[in-house]
């Protein structure tokens, strides 16, 4: 089978349908302060069956508000718009590719890993001391390459999965061995396409190679976050690997390694909380 190439990919993209417009403007105004709460909060309204999805996750445990929220406005007065931000991406990007046709695709545990790897990431990076809620809609959208190859060519993707389970190999070393390209170039260029922030864009395109971003980028973070992900186990599957966790991305972050290991039981409580609120 020919190795795909990437004008193909581009163009397989363009043809996917785009997220919500007003999902587009919080993702791309991810490292933005100076944005308007209430405007943001009455677009986010105006998509009912969005708002809806966003408040069950507002209103789940993984928040632990003391009264429940009823409206969007409130609850971006209560949780603030970082974090609206991220539940609301969240609501969103689970809910924009429709379900998986392919038995040997299963999407609901594609999407369990990524919320496991958005809970770690938004974990590591409150000890970290950088933006949480970033860090956790970065995680969310990780492997959303991973997606588009499924979506787009399902043929392909299937023959990189089989090489996978025959040579006992990392998904990465399967796709370049197979398709010429990896999941992380495929998401870069839906990235890219749906304008998310740039500091998200990076994680997309590096999350398996951190040490070619920048020392603050979340692709450290997100990167860690993968391989804690992984070896919680959190969606246990027969030929899961666990990855090789990059020592630049680790040492960048500076984590004691008795706090990341506290860390790991605090994910593990919240894993089933967010599952539950986003319905997979």
């Amino acid at each position: 089978m020919k190795t795909l190439q990437a004008q193909q990919v581009v163009e397989a993209v363009r043809q996917l349908p785009s997220l919500p417009a007003v999902v587009i403007e919080l993702l791309q105004s991810a490292d933005k302060d100076d944005v308007n709460a209430d405007e943001l909060a009455n677009k986010i309204a105006l998509d009912q069956a969005l708002a809806a999805k966003a408040l069950k996750v507002a209103n789940s445990p993984f928040y632990g508000l003391q009264s429940k929220v009823a409206s969007i406005q409130d609850a971006t007065v209560i949780l603030g718009l970082r974090q609206i931000r991220s539940l609301v991406a969240a609501a969103a990007v689970t809910g924009a590719f429709a379900q998986s046709r392919h038995s040997w695709f299963d999407q609901r545990l594609f999407w369990q890993h990524c919320v496991g790897v958005a809970l770690c990431a938004r974990t590591l990076a409150a000890e970290a001391g950088v933006s949480e809620d970033g860090a956790f809609t970065a995680g969310l959208l990780h492997d959303i390459g991973r997606l588009v190859l499924v979506t787009c060519f399902p043929d392909e993707y299937r023959e990189a999965l089989a090489y996978q389970k025959k040579h006992d190999c990392f998904l990465l070393t399967a796709e370049r061995d197979v398709l010429g390209l990896d999941h992380a170039q495929v998401g870069q260029a839906l990235a890219e396409r749906w304008h998310f922030a740039p500091s998200i864009q990076a994680a997309v395109a590096h999350h398996h190679a951190p040490e070619e971003a920048t020392a603050d980028s979340l692709a450290g973070v997100v990167h860690v976050a993968d391989v804690m992900a992984h070896a919680l186990d959190l969606c246990p599957r027969e030929d899961e690997l666990v990855p090789p966790l990059s020592a630049v991305a680790w040492n960048r972050l500076g984590i004691d390694w008795g706090r990341f290991k506290q860390m790991l039981a605090t994910v593990e409580d919240q894993f089933e909380d967010v599952c539950t609120a986003l319905n997979i």
